[in-house]
């Protein structure tokens, strides 16, 4: 198995509905700004790792997503200074208890199972994130195709955002959100999430 690309950040922020149709196909309205949550930092495992499905859910699902990590302290930047805090880029999975999700009305349990953040294979530091494709595949079989250009925010914006609420420290992830064709996986089954320019992420599911 391998490790981890960087060390174990101080904190995860993730973007929430900012693919159109992934918010259309959970039945969401695409917000207006940037709809921000946290994962823990020990949710986060390496490429390789069993992603363990929880006894609390019986519905976890993968969503691909590309992974930005920050090379600085940033605070209250504009975009053109997100860009220059951009430490590099990598994959990840925002693993979700979507029934938890649903029945909590608030994301940190559903969201924040230890194992429920895989990221790697590793990081690209020279790589514009404007229009990557993520394409995820259950068991070898696509299941969601789509490009970064299709961000209802783009990165920059959401880092700037970000940082007006809090600041970013070096090391620090932001999960940028996922595309549509979001679903659920059983235990045995494997999700590999590749992004151009970057690799493929593959993690096994498994129940303990």
């Amino acid at each position: 198995m391998n490790s981890l690309p960087f060390p174990r950040p101080s904190k995860i922020v993730c973007v929430g509905r900012n693919y159109v149709d992934h918010a259309k196909e959970l039945g969401n309205e695409v917000p207006k700004a940037p709809l921000l949550f946290f994962k823990p930092s020990s949710a986060l495992v390496p490429p390789g790792a069993a992603l363990v499905l929880p006894q609390a859910s019986q519905q976890v699902e993968y969503e691909a997503e590309i992974g930005i990590l920050i090379g600085k302290a940033l605070r209250n930047v504009d975009a053109a200074g997100a860009e220059a805090g951009i430490g590099g880029v990598t994959c990840a999975n925002d693993v979700t208890a979507r029934d938890l999700q649903k029945s909590d009305g608030q994301w940190a349990r559903a969201k924040g199972f230890d194992t429920f953040c895989p990221l790697g294979p590793w990081v690209e530091t020279e790589l514009d994130v404007s229009d990557l494709r993520l394409v995820t595949r259950l068991d070898g079989e696509v299941v969601q195709s789509g490009p970064t250009a299709d961000m209802v925010h783009q990165v920059a914006d959401l880092i700037a955002y970000a940082s007006a609420a809090f600041t970013l420290l070096p090391g620090d992830v932001i999960l940028t959100g996922t595309p549509s064709g979001v679903g659920p996986v059983t235990a045995g089954q494997r999700v590999s999430i590749e992004i151009e320019g970057i690799g493929t992420l593959d993690n096994p599911f498994v129940r303990r």
